[in-house]
């Protein structure tokens, strides 16, 4: 079965760096797209993020553009999200998220907080 499971967050202070990181097993996973989304406190869920197959192209939402980066490693099966000039608007419960077949996946997510 489809498993997706987030690491690497936890506690930053403004102005600093995480990488998350996620390990998918149960599909074909150089054969996807995959993406991270963001739950923050009183918000709804936010997409952040989209690497396409062969990481052809990446996409992110507005305002982590420049801060973020997303990558992959098909032969690990591995999802990554590099985090910098992080802000407290960042602090949020980060998944990734695919697509397989008719149905979306996401696994426990990691928290991020983004506090002095």
């Amino acid at each position: 079965q489809v498993q997706l499971v987030e690491s690497g967050g936890g506690l930053v202070q403004p102005g600093g760096s995480l990488r998350l990181s996620c390990a998918a097993s149960g599909f074909t996973f150089s054969n996807v797209a995959l993406s991270w989304l963001r739950q923050s406190p009183g918000k709804g869920l936010e997409w952040i993020s989209e690497i396409l197959t062969g990481s052809a192209s990446t996409y992110y939402t507005a305002s982590v553009k420049g801060r973020f980066t997303i990558s992959r490693d098909d032969a690990k099966s591995m999802l990554y999200l590099q985090m910098s000039s992080l802000k407290s608007e960042d602090t949020g419960v980060y998944y990734c998220n695919v697509l397989v077949g008719w149905n979306y996946y996401w696994g426990q997510g990691t928290q991020v907080t983004v506090s002095s």
